[in-house]
């Protein structure tokens, strides 16, 4: 298990992150969300030793990863940033890696490599950013490590690499039962590989929930309401609809057509709607975007920076 307890760092007069506790369990894929300079990536270099916590903690299985050679040899975190690995070779970085990682398997590695037929004997300097992101994954994948923590990994992927990618990470959560915690802008990415997600907005931890139940949660409900005896419209205000114990999120009327959010079981929402006698009901699906970007209205954040 990941644990973070009270975990606070600071650059300078910058708060990057502020008293976040988060649990993260075995085998789990994990999305970290938020808009840029959220945390995301200091959280990742926290859980891989990069960096050293002001307060609180970082743990890997209850123990702190900070100067924890043990620790780190389960961990693989791969970076945003390949200019690092400018000078070497995809076969020199293979080498160097495979002196930190005991575990590191070549029969992974060449299978991978082969799969996105990437060069071994040309400056990795000199590949596209996409092949650099792939061999990175590659050299991560292949370190068979317990966790692996991946830093916006899918940015400068063409689509089809993109699904290759992904596909050899599902291939290692599922074979290796592998804890992957993936960091990312993009709401939809995520909603496609991860079963739980976190939210963090300015070094803050916003909510923490499996996605499949974080979505049950939330309903965006089309409603147009009968006339009253006299045919004439009746007029609701957001204040009426959460009288009758409606949690609202999102409230707006165009014509006679009310499109309003909701948090709660759908099927108690529709007994409360019943009180109104509503001529048209309908239910429709919310993406995990839509959740998120409601749910930071309703805590008045500023989610005008997720997922561009």
């Amino acid at each position: 298990m990941i644990e973070l307890k009270q975990l606070t760092k600071h650059f300078e007069k910058f708060t990057a992150l502020k008293n976040v506790d988060l649990k993260i369990e075995t085998g789990t894929a994990f999305g970290l969300l938020g808009s840029n300079g959220a945390g995301k990536s200091t959280i990742m270099r926290l859980l891989s030793g990069i960096y050293r916590a002001d307060s609180g903690e970082a743990l890997i299985d209850g123990e702190n990863v900070y100067d924890n050679v043990a620790v780190k040899q389960r961990v693989f975190f791969i970076d945003d940033e390949t200019v690092q690995f400018s000078g070497y070779t995809l076969n020199k970085l293979k080498e160097y890696y495979k002196s930190y990682y005991p575990q590191f398997s070549d029969e992974i590695f060449d299978k991978l490599r082969r799969k996105l037929s990437l060069p071994l004997d040309k400056k990795i300097g000199n590949f596209s950013k996409g092949m650099k992101r792939q061999a990175i994954v590659i050299i991560g994948l292949a370190s068979c490590t317990d966790y692996l923590f991946l830093d916006e990994t899918f940015d400068g992927l063409d689509p089809t690499m993109r699904v290759i990618v992904k596909s050899m990470l599902v291939d290692a959560i599922l074979d290796r039962k592998v804890t992957a915690i993936i960091s990312s802008h993009n709401l939809r990415e995520i909603n496609e590989l991860c079963d739980h997600a976190a939210l963090l907005h300015n070094g803050r931890l916003v909510l923490s929930q499996d996605i499949d139940s974080l979505k049950g949660e939330f309903h965006k409900m089309q409603l147009v309401f009968r006339p009253d005896e006299n045919g004439k419209e009746v007029e609701y205000t957001r204040d009426d609809i959460e009288s009758i114990g409606i949690d609202v999120l999102h409230f707006e009327k165009t014509q006679r057509v009310y499109r309003i959010v909701a948090k709660g079981d759908e099927e108690t929402l529709k007994a409360a709607f019943a009180a109104k006698r509503p001529l048209v009901l309908d239910v429709i699906p919310l993406t995990l975007e839509e959740v998120f970007i409601y749910e930071l209205e309703v805590l008045g954040y500023d989610c005008s920076e997720i997922n561009n």
